[in-house]
């Protein structure tokens, strides 16, 4: 049986996406994180095949409390085929995308850093364990375009761009110790596109010239790009239709 963890299962694409894999394969068990797990999809709490279990990116004792819940739902030998990041903060009741260095806050960088960063590097080093069999794994951070150095061309939203962008960095790290201790892996960075959710819905009016998918169409996309991972993707930033992105 194949067994995936998803943090983030509270949000739209995270939900969707251990929703997706729950029902499209009769062989496939999720374990879920999220902050509250009463938020998460009540299909998700109360099939056989999954589990969620409470976790909080702003909370550094959070990981270590995931690992000891998850060595008594899965043994270490046993392991996981697939980690994929689904946790995501752009805005909040005090935080929302700067417009200009003025806006600039510490307290609402220090969120958007633990959140969309690290959050993934703690995570993943809880999970180690659980990455050191013999099978191919997957690693998967949704990341975003804005994240990318190469591509900004507009400035502004400095906390999300510079946390996603710490992110990418995070990926690029491990894609190069991973494959040492926990070979075969591949672990890459992912674009959804943009994604009918509460993350974008302050901002439906300018998203209104865009492609907009819902999160069920993402989570589609995001899942055929992750199934089609191999060796080779290792290290690599790509988009939700498998096309490759800048750094």
């Amino acid at each position: 049986m194949k067994r995936v963890v998803i943090a983030g299962v509270s949000g739209a694409i995270g939900g969707a996406l251990a929703t997706r894999l729950i029902e499209r394969d009769s062989q496939t068990s999720v374990i879920g994180l999220c902050r509250d797990p009463e938020k998460a999809p009540e299909g998700l709490r109360s099939h056989e095949r999954s589990a969620v279990l409470p976790w909080d990116a702003e909370d550094s004792g959070s990981p270590a409390t995931v690992a000891e819940a998850l060595g008594s739902l899965l043994a270490r030998e046993e392991g996981i085929d697939g980690f994929i990041y689904a946790a995501g903060l752009l805005h909040g009741p005090d935080l929302f995308p700067e417009k200009r260095v003025e806006d600039l806050n510490a307290g609402s960088m220090a969120r958007a850093f633990a959140v969309n960063a690290t959050g993934f590097g703690v995570l993943t080093q809880a999970l180690l364990p659980w990455l050191r069999h013999r099978e191919f794994k997957r690693v998967v951070a949704i990341s975003a375009k804005v994240g990318s150095i190469t591509d900004n061309g507009f400035g502004g939203w400095y906390a999300y761009r510079s946390s996603k962008a710490a992110l990418n960095m995070l990926v690029r790290n491990l894609s190069i110790e991973l494959p040492r201790r926990c070979k075969p892996i591949a672990c890459v960075s992912l674009h959804p596109g943009t994604t009918e959710s509460a993350l974008s819905e302050p901002f439906s009016q300018s998203l209104a010239k865009l492609k907009v998918h819902t999160a069920e169409e993402t989570a589609a996309n995001l899942l055929e790009v992750f199934e089609g991972l191999v060796e080779e993707d290792n290290g690599r930033f790509l988009s939700w239709d498998g096309s490759e992105l800048p750094w």
